[in-house]
């Protein structure tokens, strides 16, 4: 199992990660150094361990909205789809019941001719 050192509020941390993420974890870490950094900027010395509960609820806020977009993205496509399916179902019945027209609209002109036949 690969391990790497990432930097986060100028301390070292070895890490261990699974083959291929070491990009990954990196990306990871510099995120958290940035939003340590961030609140750090906007507080001042508050201390390590505060900064750090800062930073981790600033993420799992950020991850909270995200899936919270994914879910209302996720039911309006459900809903967009149940709306297809019954537009197509409607669309369905209105192709049948204009077919039922034409064929009665058929039927009468067929009469129509037949009894003008017979006039003549």
């Amino acid at each position: 199992m690969p391990q790497i050192v990432v930097t986060i509020d100028q301390k070292t941390y070895r890490m261990a990660c699974a083959e291929g993420e070491e990009a990954h974890l990196e990306t990871l870490a510099a995120d958290v150094d940035g939003k340590i950094a961030e609140l750090r900027e906007s507080f001042g010395q508050i201390g390590d361990l505060r900064l750090t509960v800062m930073a981790a609820i600033m993420a799992t806020d950020q991850l909270h909205e995200a899936r919270r977009r994914l879910q209302d993205m996720e039911a309006r496509l459900g809903a967009d789809a149940a709306g297809r399916e019954a537009s197509e179902a409607g669309s369905e019945t209105s192709r049948r019941l204009f077919a039922e027209s034409l064929d009665e609209t058929a039927a009468v002109l067929e009469r129509i001719t037949a009894k003008l036949s017979g006039v003549q």
